[in-house]
Formats: structure tokens, sequence, C-alpha cells
């Protein structure tokens, strides 16, 4: 009989990065719509051959001999663990436990002046694609219009479009937020030198919430059919409620992929939500409807969850902001992600300024994980000081060439190469290549190679696939499983043949992975890629019945994202510019960890 083939890693601290060599991922599997894909379903559901057809999928594609046939010297970390970090320079502090209106008049104060000049009339060819948080909080300061006024526009809307934007909207419950705030404007006081009595600068700004997080009035489906009936909604969401106490309106509760289980914002339940910069499009997810409402200009900002990319991903895919915390930067009670290792709650807006205004209303970590993580106080860049062209020279960006430039179309990381180049010309900004190694050496029966980035995808898929499953399988077992959409139970089937000691084999991986880019930012400060590898996939209209599961294209679309969520890191994509087909690319930029300020600096440098 023959030997099984296994395979000893080096201690991290023994890799010889220098040597590495890159390797492009290339993902079996197979690409199912309609029947088949509802045959394949029902295949990978059943006892016996399904877990045939498991085994075989993972061994095709490198998992098994990852996280079975490899002996892992590090210990696990099963979450995120970081060494105290230097503090950021140029930012103000915004304190976890002041109160949010406190945090976001801050936060306007560090914003570079605004500028009123424009004419606010209805004049249809201002220059401007949205209108900004402070763009409406000039005309409602200004008496030009009123967050009833806005309201009505945004009920006409969404009650005329077939768009499946929302799941849960209610037109009175918009009508009477809407009405409170405008009392507060039309303050029996109001003067143009006096106007009324706003909360802060987000009163009246309207915006969705994803149907992961909860939000009275509204149910919390998760993009279900049925989740709505065993979970129900007493409170806001600690994110939300801090919002709201900033006099916030929400319109609603946004679609998504159901359960965030998925990168392409399918739905058969409530609809495909559509990219508004082509209707034949996914937005991307699990985000889809925040994203698509936020780039549709039906409001300026939007709270999602990532946990895969999915705050950045349909951000980058529809040409918004989206912004990634560092894991536990923020509370996210209320939320069905609360009990993973890798998803956070997050904004999703049409610009930078935007979603520092309400990265700090929302922002704060909470009581419990600020013993377990210790983290960097909460801080934001001060963008209006002269000094930030002196902080913007000293950054250092690093750009792993060979990574960057492993993209479905060259159009993607040239005109990102083409930014990180212009940060360098025109700010200063001293790009560094960097290496995060990709295949290093192995003993045993004989020398090999594996694949250090395959490994890293690999911890987070049973990562996140576990925990997903972990919070599921109660309401699996009964008898709710067979109610969800093929896609979901075709990766629970996956997520099912994970054993305990993959799991814990993942956490050993998430070490090493943190290990490297720890290692990273020794050098740099902020490591540069695209946001996604591909652009706005076409949605094959045979998937708009039964779902569709095409893990190349997911791949291609979490090619760059899985750190963040893996290691925790703050990161954020930034829009750039389009395609020749005019389909959005975004930016990524990951940062050290608790350096949100750091990564929204140099963000809203690349906006200029």
């Amino acid at each position: 009989m023959g030997r099984k083939m296994l395979h000893v890693m080096l201690p991290v601290e023994e890799v010889d990065v220098s040597a590495v060599k890159y390797k492009p991922q290339h993902l079996q599997a197979p690409h199912l719509t309609g029947y088949g894909f509802l045959l394949f379903t029902w295949l990978m559901e059943a006892p016996v051959l399904g877990s045939l057809i498991a085994r075989f999928l993972k061994k095709q594609n490198g998992l098994t001999k990852i996280l079975r046939n490899t002996v892992i010297p590090e210990r696990p970390m099963f979450k995120p663990e970081y060494p105290p970090q230097e503090s950021e320079p140029g930012v103000v502090f915004l304190g976890d436990d002041r109160h949010p209106v406190e945090r976001v008049q801050t936060a306007l104060e560090c914003l570079p002046s605004y500028d009123s000049s424009r004419e606010w009339d209805h004049d249809t060819s201002s220059p401007f694609l949205y209108w900004k948080i402070r763009d409406y909080a000039h005309a409602y300061r200004k008496d030009f219009t009123t967050p009833s006024i806005v309201a009505e526009h945004i009920i006409s809307v969404v009650e005329k479009s077939n768009a499946p934007f929302l799941v849960s909207f209610s037109a009175d419950e918009v009508r009477r937020q809407a009405s409170a705030s405008t009392q507060r404007f039309g303050d029996a006081n109001f003067s143009m030198e006096h106007p009324g009595k706003p909360i802060s600068i987000l009163d009246g700004i309207f915006m969705a919430i994803k149907d992961d997080i909860d939000c009275c009035p509204h149910p919390t489906k998760g993009a279900t059919t049925w989740f709505h009936n065993i979970h129900t909604v007493t409170e806001d969401a600690i994110c939300v409620s801090r919002l709201r106490s900033c006099g916030v309106i929400f319109i609603g509760k946004a679609n998504m992929h159901e359960l965030g289980l998925g990168t392409t914002g399918n739905n058969p339940n409530y609809g495909t939500v559509r990219n508004p910069h082509s209707i034949e499009r996914y937005t991307g997810g699990s985000s889809s409807g925040p994203a698509a409402l936020v780039a549709s200009g039906l409001i300026s900002a939007a709270v999602g969850t990532d946990g895969g990319g999915s705050v950045r991903i349909p951000s980058s895919l529809c040409g918004i902001v989206g912004l990634k915390t560092t894991y536990s930067r923020t509370d996210i009670t209320g939320a069905l992600c609360d009990c993973g290792t890798v998803e956070v709650v997050s904004p999703l807006a049409s610009t930078v300024e935007d979603a520092m205004l309400i990265y700090a209303a929302m922002a704060g970590t909470s009581e419990s994980d600020r013993i377990v993580f210790n983290p960097s106080p909460l801080c934001i860049p001060k963008l209006s000081t002269d000094d930030n062209s002196n902080i913007l020279q000293a950054i250092r960006l690093g750009k792993y060439t060979e990574w960057f430039h492993d993209v479905s179309n060259s159009e993607i990381s040239n005109k990102c190469e083409d930014v990180v180049n212009n940060l360098a010309a025109s700010f200063g900004c001293e790009i560094l290549e960097i290496i995060l190694p990709e295949l290093e050496e192995t003993v045993y029966i004989l020398e090999i190679i594996l694949p250090e980035m395959e490994e890293m995808r690999t911890a987070h898929l049973v990562s996140i696939g576990s925990e997903s499953l972990c919070g599921l399988n109660a309401h699996c077992e009964a008898g709710k499983g067979s109610l969800l959409t093929l896609d979901t139970r075709t990766s629970l089937a996956l997520f099912r043949s994970f054993s305990a000691s993959d799991y814990v084999a993942a956490q050993r991986l998430r070490r090493r992975s943190m290990h490297y880019f720890l290692e990273a930012f020794k050098k740099v400060d902020i490591i540069v890629t695209p946001t996604t590898g591909i652009t706005s996939p076409v949605i094959a209209p045979s998937s708009l019945k039964l779902g569709e599961s095409d893990y190349e294209v997911q791949a291609y679309l979490m090619q760059f994202v899985i750190a963040g969520n893996l290691l925790g890191l703050p990161a954020i994509s930034v829009p750039i510019g389009h395609d020749k087909g005019g389909l959005p690319i975004g930016l990524q930029l990951i940062g050290r960890p608790w350096n949100e300020a750091t990564i929204l600096r140099v963000a809203a440098a690349v906006e200029v």
C-alpha cells in the first residue's frame, strides 16, 4: 500500500520570502443555473452522494491537501490578534464613549471647507454626480428643500420602480421620520441666521440598512422568506441606534444575497438587484441593495455587513465608496453576524467624506471587545489641516505586483496602477514592492511547493462557512433549510463537510497569514490592490428564478478582499473610473490594524 503524501510547513518565521514565486489561482467548480442547479443541489444534500461530491470538489481545489494533509506548526488564532500600533499622524480622536452627535461634529470639523457657491435651484447642469451629506445639510439649512419634500421623492421612486432595492419599506414610517426632522429645521426660532435646531449634520439624511441588521420597526429577514418568523426585532442594532440618535432617516431594509452567503447579489426570493451602471449586470454582494441604492443617487449612504468583501465588492462594481473597518472597531450587536470572527458592519457611501461622517457616528468598540482587543483610540484624519500634504508625502504604499495584476481584464489593474502612480506623482507617496508568500518549500516524502495565498482563501472559507453554519444549523435541522435558495443550500452542504479539525487548521493558517501581513506593514503603511479581479458580471437570465453558482466569478470577485476579513484589517474601496464598457473599477487600500484614519486620508486623496 502506498503512503499518502504529508506536507510539513516550515515555521512561518523561517520562510524565505525572497524566494517566493506567485501562482495565480485556479478554481475548479461547475457553473450552474436553472434545473441543472436544482439537480446538483439535491445531489449535494444527499446523505452519501453529497459527501462524496464535496470530498471530490475539495480535493480538486486543494482544500484537502491544505487542511488535512499538511502539518501546520503555528498555534490557532481564533480571532484576530494585533500587537500594539503606533499612533497615526494628523488625526483627531473621536472617543469610543462620546455621544455619536459629538463625534460627528468633530468629524465635520476635520473636513475641508464646504463649497456653497453652487446654484441650488433646479439647475440640471450641476457637475456633481451625487448629493453628498453636506449638500443635503446645506439645502435644508438654506430652506431650498426639506426632509419631507425629499422623502416624497424617495417614496415616489420606490413605489413606482420595479427595482427590488428594498425588502421592507413603509412610506408612512419614512414620512413620520422626515416630518420630525423637518420640524426640527422649522423650529419657531428659524431664520437664515439661526436655522432651527437640527440634531447634527446627519439630521434629515436618508439611509438604508442591509437586511441582516436589526432596524425597528422593520423585520430582519436576511433576505430569506422565513427568518423574520423566528427572529423578533425588539430594538435597533447598536450601529442603527447611533445613527438614529444623529437624526438619520431610515428608508427601510435593503435587499441582499440571501444570508450574505454569496458575492453577486442574486436573490430569487425578492428579485435580483441590478447594477445602476448596467441593468443586465450584477451589483455584487452580499450588500447588493445598499450599494445599488447609493449608486443610483437615491440616498447618500447605507450600512452593510462585510464578511467576505460584502461591502467592498458591491461598492467597487457600482462605483461608490465602501469602508470595511478593523474587526471589532464597530459594535455588531443586533446584526446576524454578531457571533462571527470575520464580519463587521460598515458604511457604503457616495464619497469618502460621507463614509467618514457615517463612520464617526456608528463606530465604537463594544465594552467586552475593548477588553479582548485593546483597540487603538478611535480617530479620523484631519483633512482640513495644512499638514495633510506633508503627511501624505510620508505614506508608503505597498504593491505586490504579480498579485496586483492577477485580474481577468488588464484594464482593471492598469487603471489601478495609474491611480497609485498618480498618488506618488501628485502627493509624494512612496511606492514599495512587497511580497506576500504565495509559495513556500515544504518537505516530507519529497520537496513540494504549497500556495500560501491559497491557504489564506481556504482558511477564510472554512472560517466563515463554519461560523455561518453554526448559526443556522438548528434552523436547518428544524426543516427551514429546504426554504433557502439553491446556492445557499449548496454552500451549507459544503460547509457541513468541514470538520472540527478543519476549523482548527484554518485558524492555524490565519496566524501564518497574519504574520506575513504584519511583516509587510513594518515596511509600508498601506497595501494597494484592485478591489475586485473582474468588473460587474452579466446576469444569466436562467439564474433569476432558481439562482446561480459560479465559483470562478466568485473567486475573481473575492481575489483581493479576503485578507481584510480573515485578518480583520481595515480596508476601503474607492471608485477610480470605468472600463471601456463603462463599468466601474475600484481601488482597494488595506491598512494596519485600527488605522482607518490612514486609509481614509489616502482614499480622500484618490478622489481629488
